[in-house]
């Protein structure tokens, strides 16, 4: 291994920390997704590494394919901002959607009256909640949400990645590509998970039990902020 793979290493790692680090959707969603549905330390962990995967992995093999028909790295660029611009719309989507839901569960959550009648001319009033009708609906989204923001990630471009594929691809250097795309990638992974838990580590000193019961609405609310932080302040 010669000084200039050993410089791309170095360079692949500390692209991948600063910009994972300085991009809140690499982390929030996971965070908030976390908390509100209440995953355990496994789960987060297995979502933010396959999520992290398919994030990486889409802007490699788009790199290494642009490099081998011969795409500018210009063009490759633009591609990549292109997705970047679905990414952000999708998530700014994804998060005012779970919002709105969120809200709902909220409403539903409240307890309320029912006045009832009987033949007798006698009449009776109960209180209750929606919960129980709602929790099925809640599993069939646990079991969708995951999915959607993979699906996001995937469309999520790396752009620091491209140039760094692009130089040792055109000196026909397959083992610099390979060994500059796992160094970035495994940075990246470990760095989300690292802020994720760091976050998830944090909110554990906040009193959660006042505010259970809007945790899906503000889970929603933090994604949806995400998203318009990355599309219109660039982060």
């Amino acid at each position: 291994m010669n000084s200039e793979v050993i410089l791309l290493m170095l360079t692949a790692a500390s692209v991948g920390f600063i910009h994972t680090a300085l991009g809140p959707d690499h982390y929030i969603p996971f965070i908030a997704l976390s908390k509100s549905n209440n995953w355990n330390k496994f789960k987060t962990a297995v979502i933010t590494i396959f999520c992290g995967a398919g994030h990486v992995l889409s802007s490699i093999i788009i790199g290494i394919l642009g490099y081998l028909l011969g795409t500018t790295l210009f063009s490759l660029e633009v591609l990549e901002k292109f997705r970047g611009e679905i990414a952000g719309w999708l998530l700014i989507a994804f998060g005012l959607i779970y919002f709105i839901w969120g809200i709902k569960q909220y409403i539903k959550s409240k307890p309320h009256s029912h006045l009832h009648s009987h033949s007798d001319g006698s009449t009776h009033e109960h209180i209750h909640t929606h919960q129980n009708h709602a929790h099925v609906h809640l599993k069939n989204k646990k079991n969708l949400t995951p999915w959607i923001i993979f699906i996001v990630f995937v469309l999520g471009p790396c752009e620091p990645l491209i140039p760094l594929l692009i130089y040792p691809a055109a000196s026909n250097n397959m083992f610099a590509v390979i060994t500059v795309s796992l160094v970035f990638g495994v940075v990246t992974i470990l760095t989300m998970l690292g802020l994720v838990f760091l976050g998830l580590y944090g909110l554990s000193f906040i009193p959660m039990r006042k505010i259970q019961n809007q945790i899906h609405a503000l889970a929603g609310i933090s994604i949806l902020f995400c998203g318009i932080a990355i599309q219109f302040l660039g982060l």
